[in-house]
């Protein structure tokens, strides 16, 4: 599979479309109402240019964050985005390989990022981000899912203003009900889609 997020001008496509996103800013928006505000340390997996900590951070201000991304396009784009923060610290990791030693968090967030790994690799990382949770603390994945009809998924692109062809070969889609049910088997609790439009999901557990 080829994964392109380690090439400038696909990384730089990406933000320069970001914003445009349909109804994007309502999953966040829900994701947001959801971290709660009094957690100390929060880790950002696939940070891209740090949007989803730079709004976490508002209402959160003291927080401690640690933001995970492996392009170097996004690395220095959320380097200078968080340059006068010194309680952001980032760290260049692909997710493609185990999660290094990090410490505990009460909140996990990713924004459209987990789709690009394998899917084995998927369900291993939902199991570390447990066991990386401090007791009581939330894993708030903000998601590109697999449309259940080919129909759909073109109804998405054609959303998003992209043809067919041009579809990202990096994407590696998976449905909501089996990631779902991975969350449920590794232990988590509350365990649900908090939101959706079309391939844009919001799943969350919390950890007992």
């Amino acid at each position: 599979m080829t994964n392109q997020w380690t090439s400038a001008e696909h990384a730089l496509g990406y933000l320069a479309r970001a914003d445009q996103f349909p109804h994007r800013t309502e999953g966040e928006a829900v994701l947001l109402e959801y971290v709660p505000q009094s957690a100390q340390r929060i880790l950002d997996l696939g940070t891209g240019d740090g949007r989803l900590m730079a709004l976490l951070k508002i209402d959160r201000a003291d927080v401690d964050a640690v933001a995970i991304d492996f392009s170097p396009t996004m690395l220095e784009a959320v380097r200078e985005r968080f340059a006068d923060d010194a309680k952001v610290t980032i760290v260049d990791h692909n997710l493609d390989v185990p999660l290094p030693l990090l410490g505990k968090f009460d909140g996990v967030v990713s924004s459209f990022a987990i789709h690009h790994l394998a899917h084995p690799r998927k369900r291993t990382l939902y199991q570390e981000i447990f066991e990386l949770l401090e007791p009581g603390g939330i894993f708030c994945n903000l998601e590109h899912v697999s449309s259940p009809t080919a129909n759909l998924h073109e109804q998405f692109l054609q959303a998003l203003g992209v043809p067919l062809e041009e579809d990202d070969p990096s994407n590696q889609l998976l449905d909501i009900e089996t990631q779902l049910g991975w969350l449920r088997e590794i232990g988590f609790t509350d365990v649900d889609c908090y939101w959706k439009w079309l391939e844009m999901a919001l799943l969350i557990g919390i950890k007992a």
